[in-house]
């Protein structure tokens, strides 16, 4: 019996007015895979990420999630939810960490980390308390818990927000270019953190522009071009042999 995906894109499209972004990409992603998704500004990877679970909609395509195709109806050019319960369960099992942290600033970091599990899961305050002071030590900043968000680092505050993250054990965790927004010297201990995620066996779907992070951790790369995918294997293969034209100068560029 074939193994189900835990993620399938079939053929998403996505339009902005007269401008297509994506013109049909399809990516499966098993269980622990980590999937690093490249290419130059304006290609559509953000724009990918968030078809995943619906902060843009898409114009046409199907996700799939665990083997359920997730109910989508036309509205206009787009396509929408039409099972609101269905959409909200599949994203609470989809992390997603933006590039520009997005935490709550009248919230303690401890408080940022517990808002999930205890008013989304509903799951006992000493519980979700015990294990989000556990995720912060596992990122590194435990100490900072009593501290809000603008007394941190910007790497620091990438850090809670992945904690915040794990803190609703997702199944699947997309990364939006999580290092773009950081000061060189911080990118390091983001990094950190996410390649533990890898070695635990996360599944991760991550946009970004680290090159030498993506060929270390990546199970699989998949780089895009003007919304199209141009090349897509191991580390190995697109690192090492590309066989696109584009690819091959987009790389030399970034190399």
């Amino acid at each position: 019996m074939s193994k189900v995906p835990a993620l399938e894109l079939i053929d998403i499209h996505k339009t902005f007015g007269n401008v297509e972004v994506l013109k049909g990409i399809s990516l499966k992603a098993y269980d622990g895979d980590v999937i690093s998704i490249l290419g130059s500004s304006g290609s559509g990877k953000s724009t990918f990420l968030r078809c995943i679970n619906m902060l843009e909609n898409p114009t046409k395509g199907e996700i799939i999630f665990n083997g359920e195709s997730l109910n989508l109806v036309p509205s206009g050019s787009d396509l929408v939810s039409g099972n609101m319960k269905q959409l909200t369960k599949m994203r609470q099992q989809i992390g997603f960490v933006f590039q520009s942290f997005n935490l709550w600033p009248h919230m303690t970091i401890l408080q940022n980390v517990m808002e999930g599990p205890a008013h989304v899961l509903k799951r006992p305050k000493h519980e979700v308390m015990a294990y989000a002071e556990h995720l912060l030590d596992k990122v590194g900043i435990a100490d900072k818990k009593h501290m809000y968000p603008n007394q941190l680092s910007g790497g620091q505050q990438q850090r809670v927000a992945i904690a915040r993250t794990l803190a609703m054990d997702p199944q699947v965790i997309l990364f939006d270019e999580p290092t773009s927004a950081l000061d060189p010297e911080l990118v390091g201990e983001v990094l950190g953190v996410m390649r533990n995620l890898a070695d635990e066996g996360r599944t991760m779907l991550i946009v970004t522009h680290e090159m030498n992070f993506a060929r270390e951790v990546s199970s699989d790369v998949v780089f895009l071009h003007q919304g199209v995918v141009e090349e897509q294997g191991a580390p190995s293969k697109v690192f090492g042999s590309p066989e696109s034209e584009r690819c091959k100068a987009f790389l030399s560029s970034v190399f």
